[in-house]
C-alpha cells in the first residue's frame, strides 16, 4: 500500500511531504517483534497494512494484551516513550504480515508544534488507546475468564477481518495471563455449544459467538 494513500485523509500536504521524506518502509512477517520491552525507541511505526499486537510485561514476565494497531494507526505508548525519551515499555508483535512506515522520533515533538493535524493525530491516538487499556484492565479485574476469552476472539476477528483465527491455545493463554489447560477447556466448551470450531492452531468463529 502506498503511504500517501494511507495517510492522505489524516494530514495536510506539507506534513505528508515531510513524512514521506524522513520515513522509511518496513515490512514484517507474522510473529516478528517490532518493538521490544527495554528497547531504545528510534522510530515510531505507523501501520500501513496489517495488524500489530501491543502488550505489557509484568515483573513476573507475564504478558498482558493491551490493544491492537490497525491501518493508519500509531502506537500511543511509543508516543509517550518518545516524548519522555524513555526506553520502550511495551512489546509490539506483528499479528500478520504487515507494512509499517517508520518515522524517526526526533520529528515527534517538532511536528506537535508545527502541525495541528499531527497534534490532533497524537492526542486522538493516545485517547483511544487509553480507553482500550482501561477496557483491557476492566476485563481482567471485573470479568470471568469466559467473558475475556469471548472478547479476545471477537477482537481478533474484528482486527483481522476474518472468522478463522490463526492462534494456538498456548498463545491465547499467554495473552490472557492464564494456562493452556484452562483455555483449552473453555474453547472445548465453546465448541460443544456450537459457537466455534477448533482446528490445529486455528479457531473458526461461528455466527452465534
Amino acid at each position: 500500500m502506498e503511504i500517501k494513500d494511507s495517510i492522505k485523509d489524516l494530514f495536510e500536504e506539507e506534513l505528508i511531504g515531510e513524512i514521506l521524506s524522513v520515513g522509511k518502509l518496513k515490512k514484517v512477517q507474522e510473529g516478528d517483534i517490532v518493538i521490544n520491552v527495554g528497547q531504545p525507541i528510534h522510530f515510531m511505526p505507523v501501520v500501513l497494512e496489517g495488524t500489530l499486537k501491543v502488550s505489557m510485561i509484568d515483573d513476573a514476565g507475564k504478558e498482558l494484551l493491551m490493544y491492537y494497531l490497525n491501518a493508519s494507526e500509531g502506537c500511543a505508548m511509543t508516543f509517550t516513550c518518545c516524548i519522555r525519551e524513555h526506553k520502550s515499555e511495551i512489546l509490539a508483535v506483528a499479528e500478520e504480515d504487515s507494512e509499517l512506515w517508520m518515522i524517526p522520533v526526533e520529528y515527534m515533538d517538532i511536528w506537535m508544534h508545527k502541525y495541528v493535524s499531527w497534534k490532533n493525530f497524537v492526542m486522538k491516538t493516545m485517547q483511544n488507546r487509553f480507553y482500550e487499556m482501561l477496557k483491557a484492565l476492566d476485563l481482567v479485574a471485573f470479568n470471568s475468564l469466559d467473558t475475556r476469552l469471548l472478547n479476545y476472539l471477537k477482537e481478533k476477528s474484528k482486527n483481522t477481518g476474518k472468522t478463522v483465527i490463526n492462534v494456538s491455545h498456548e498463545q491465547i493463554a499467554i495473552d490472557l495471563a492464564s494456562s493452556r489447560v484452562v483455555i483449552s477447556r473453555l474453547l472445548k466448551k465453546l465448541e460443544n455449544e456450537g459457537r466455534v470450531l477448533l482446528y490445529r492452531n486455528q479457531i473458526k468463529l461461528l455466527k452465534d459467538l
